[in-house]
């Protein structure tokens, strides 16, 4: 990847944690600093564990912002054009006075890499990126933010931990183009484990922490 590559992924990585900062801080603004750093964190591991995952796997990814464009679980359900939704967080924060949170802002793409290949009866040939890959990807992400959120928990930094689960809980729901929904086209058994995981630690999140 490239250096203009990798600015454009940080600047979104920034831009990302701004946004969600701004709506979580939106009732009390003396957390937004605390709020920003932690996002930069929580997305910042969640995308370099994506590349590391993916790199194993001989597959780039890209990480870009999440964009509307399948309406519902069927694959022929969608718009004509992808719809921007960089700024939802900040439109349901304003409509709801602070009340409704969305952190489903990111989402992430997988090329093949031309290092792709397998041995078949002693030829090379490329192999697909497959949704069992996608799937993979994007749960050792949301696992990484996990143990965050444990650490951050364990270490006394409430606001981190609470944080880091809602952003894995947001990012289960299967709606396309978020990481919920590649794991939930990959494995539905998967899907259901990692969903349940998130929302017992969002209880735990909203009634313990």
């Amino acid at each position: 990847m490239d250096i203009k590559e990798n600015s454009k992924e940080i600047s979104i990585i920034i831009l990302a944690a701004i946004v969600l900062a701004l709506a979580v801080a939106f009732k009390d603004t003396s957390i937004f600093y605390v709020a920003l750093i932690s996002f930069l964190i929580i997305i910042g591991v969640n995308v370099l564990v994506k590349k590391i995952v993916g790199y194993n796997l001989e597959t780039a990814v890209k990480t870009k912002f999440w964009a509307w464009y399948q309406y519902g679980l069927r694959t022929d359900m969608h718009f004509k054009k992808p719809i921007p939704m960089l700024w939802l967080p900040l439109i349901l924060t304003l409509f709801t006075k602070g009340f409704f949170l969305w952190l489903g802002i990111l989402e992430f793409d997988v090329v093949a890499k031309t290092e792709r290949v397998s041995r078949r009866h002693g030829l090379y040939r490329f192999t697909e990126v497959t949704e069992w890959h996608m799937a993979l990807i994007a749960t050792w992400a949301l696992a990484a933010n996990l143990i965050l959120a444990i650490a951050g928990y364990i270490i006394g930094f409430e606001l981190f931990a609470k944080l880091s689960i809602y952003f894995i809980a947001w990012s289960t729901i299967p709606i396309a183009g978020l990481d919920g929904s590649k794991i939930f086209y990959a494995s539905r058994a998967l899907w259901t484990v990692v969903f349940t995981i998130a929302m017992l630690l969002l209880f735990l999140a909203l009634t313990i922490i």
